[in-house]
C-alpha cells in the first residue's frame, strides 16, 4: 500500500501546499535542495519539483538565515520523514486532494530585504554543426589577406620613382663615374641610381619596422618618425624633378643640389641608427 504525503494523502499536492514542508528541509540540509531529492522526497514530477525549487530559489536569503540559526541553537527543522517509494505523479492535471490534515506550524523566519537571486538555470548541450552534442568545433585557420595585388601597384610607382630620382641626380650633378681607376677603367656607375635606391628602400624598411609590433618602443618611435620623413623627402624629390623639367631647366638650383647632395648621408645615418635600435635589448 502506498505511504501518504505529508498532509496525509496520497495524492500528489499544490505546490503552495508542499512550500512549508520544503523550506524546513532546505533549513535542514542547509542549502538548496536538488530537483531529484524533491522528487522522491514529495512523490511529485519533475514540472512541479522545478517550480518548487525555483520558489525556494527565491526565498533562499530568509531560508540561509533560518538554516543558520538553527544551526547555532542545535536545533533540527521539522520536517516529516517520507518514503521515497512506490508513488510517480500520474501525467495530467491533479485530482482533487482528500481531506487534508493540517500539519504542524511552518516555522516563521524574520523578513529582511530579500537580495535577488538568479533563477537556476538547466545546463544546455553545445550541439556543433555536425549535429552531435559535446563535440568541440576545431578552430578554422584564419586565411591571411592576399598581398600580390600589390606588386601590381609597386609596378608603375616603380618607374616612375626610378625615373623621377635619376633625373633629378643628372640636374644635381650625379653621373656617370668610375669606381675602380687604375684596377678596372671600363667599369662605369651611375650615381643617380643611389637616390631612389638609398631613400625609397629605407623609407620601406622603416615603414615595415614601425608596423610589425615586435621591436623595442624607440626603434619603433624612430623608424615611425623616419619612415614618414623619408616618404615626403621621396614626394618632393619628385615634384622638384618635374618642375624643372616642366621650366626647361638643365641643371637645379643650388640649394635644392645641396639637399639632395646630403640624402645619400642622411640614409646612411638614418639606416645604421635604426639598425641599432631594432636589436636592443629594453629590459624593464
Amino acid at each position: 500500500m502506498t505511504a501518504p504525503t505529508i498532509n496525509g494523502t496520497r495524492y500528489p499536492q499544490p505546490v503552495d501546499e508542499l512550500l512549508p514542508a520544503a523550506r524546513n528541509l532546505t533549513i535542514e540540509l542547509g542549502e538548496l535542495p536538488s530537483r531529484n531529492r524533491l522528487m522522491q522526497t514529495y512523490r511529485i514530477g519533475a514540472p512541479k519539483a522545478t517550480e518548487l525549487r525555483d520558489l525556494l530559489a527565491q526565498e533562499w536569503h530568509q531560508l540561509a538565515i533560518a538554516a543558520a540559526a538553527v544551526r547555532k541553537a542545535g536545533l533540527v527543522a521539522d520536517e516529516s520523514p517520507v518514503d521515497p517509494g512506490e508513488y510517480a505523479e500520474p501525467i495530467g492535471p491533479d485530482p482533487l486532494p482528500a481531506p487534508v490534515v493540517p500539519e504542524s506550524a511552518p516555522l516563521v523566519v524574520p523578513d529582511p530585504a530579500p537580495a535577488p537571486v538568479a533563477p537556476a538555470v538547466e545546463p544546455v548541450e553545445q550541439v556543433t554543426a555536425s549535429g552531435h552534442p559535446g563535440t568541440p568545433e576545431a578552430d578554422k585557420p584564419r586565411r591571411r589577406a592576399a598581398v600580390w595585388p600589390v606588386v601590381l601597384l609597386a609596378l608603375p610607382a616603380f618607374v616612375a620613382i626610378w625615373s623621377g630620382w635619376v633625373g633629378l641626380g643628372g640636374l644635381t650633378g650625379f653621373g656617370v663615374v668610375h669606381p675602380l681607376p687604375g684596377i678596372a677603367d671600363s667599369v662605369s656607375l651611375n650615381t643617380a641610381i643611389t637616390l631612389p635606391i638609398g631613400v625609397e628602400t629605407y623609407g620601406a624598411y622603416a615603414l615595415y619596422v614601425w608596423l610589425s609590433g615586435r621591436v623595442p618602443a624607440r626603434a619603433r618611435t624612430f623608424a615611425k618618425w623616419s619612415a614618414i620623413g623619408s616618404l615626403v623627402v621621396g614626394a618632393l624629390g619628385q615634384v622638384a624633378y618635374h618642375l624643372l623639367v616642366a621650366a626647361g631647366w638643365t641643371s637645379a638650383p643650388w640649394w635644392i643640389t645641396t639637399l639632395v647632395s646630403c640624402l645619400p648621408v642622411a640614409v646612411l645615418g638614418m639606416g645604421a641608427a635604426l639598425a641599432h635600435l631594432v636589436r636592443e635589448d629594453v629590459t624593464e
